[in-house]
């Protein structure tokens, strides 16, 4: 998966979930093992996480918080609930999946404050040359709600692997328990979640078919898209789930 800046993430989970769909449906199948870059996962079809909304679950890891091979200088082995200096007072823990993550626990999100944080990442400064997600994350009753400025993009909606890695951050501090479902909300919609005290992080979320069209590729250059269906049932029943997500955080 390549960034909107051209780099390659070691992994997408929201794009492996989307493939998944595709292959499963392609090979007439429903489970399945990923390689990707730099790791292997599992996909499966899941029960929907609402109605309507097609969902596949994903099995990554383990993770790792050895922060040396990321990786990000900071005289210390492992980040858990820990200031990084340069990044200012929050307390942050580490985690790599193996997408490199900064995780850490806020009562409110200020999006200035994951901007400026992340842009201090983004510059790939000589203790962080290969950049890290950050994640300011809520903790609910019920759910956490995870915003997240993404490693080549900026603020997102939603980023895979910035959930799992959230989940097992909060099961690592306390704030929910290893081996137990959480609900992951975020702008873009939802996952459930369970992270393994092995270090196994599962994500259970929609793979959405919006529509499917055809194109002539000339000499490695696709062009004159024609859409041939559209799945607008699909598209509606994910976007009541964007919508309560949204209203959630």
């Amino acid at each position: 998966m390549f960034n909107s800046d051209g780099s390659e993430a070691e992994t997408c989970l929201n794009g492996l979930r989307c493939v998944a769909r595709l292959g499963f449906e392609a090979l007439g199948v429903d489970a399945a093992g990923v390689q990707l870059n730099g790791s292997v996962a599992t996909a499966a079809r899941d029960p929907d996480v609402a109605p309507g909304v097609y969902t596949v679950r994903e099995t990554a890891g383990p993770v790792s918080l050895d922060v040396a091979a990321w990786p990000l200088r900071a005289g210390v082995a492992r980040i858990v609930d820990a200031v990084v200096p340069g990044l200012g007072a929050h307390r942050f823990t580490a985690v790599a999946i193996p997408n490199p993550h900064l995780v850490t626990f806020v009562d409110t999100i200020d999006e200035a404050e994951l901007v400026r944080v992340g842009m201090l990442c983004e510059a790939a400064p000589d203790w962080l040359p290969n950049r890290a997600n950050v994640s300011f994350v809520m903790v609910k009753a019920d759910a956490i709600f995870v915003r997240t400025f993404e490693r080549g993009v900026g603020l997102t909606d939603s980023c895979g692997s910035a959930m799992a890695a959230s989940t097992y951050a909060a099961c690592l501090n306390g704030r929910k328990a290893f081996d137990t479902p959480v609900t992951v909300l975020n702008r873009g919609g939802l996952v459930r979640a369970v992270a393994g005290a092995d270090g196994m992080v599962t994500l259970s979320g929609n793979a959405t078919f919006e529509w499917a069209g055809e194109v002539t590729v000339t000499d490695g250059v696709a062009s004159d898209l024609v859409v041939t269906e559209r799945f607008d049932a699909e598209v509606a029943a994910w976007a009541e789930v964007v919508a309560m997500a949204r209203a959630a955080s």
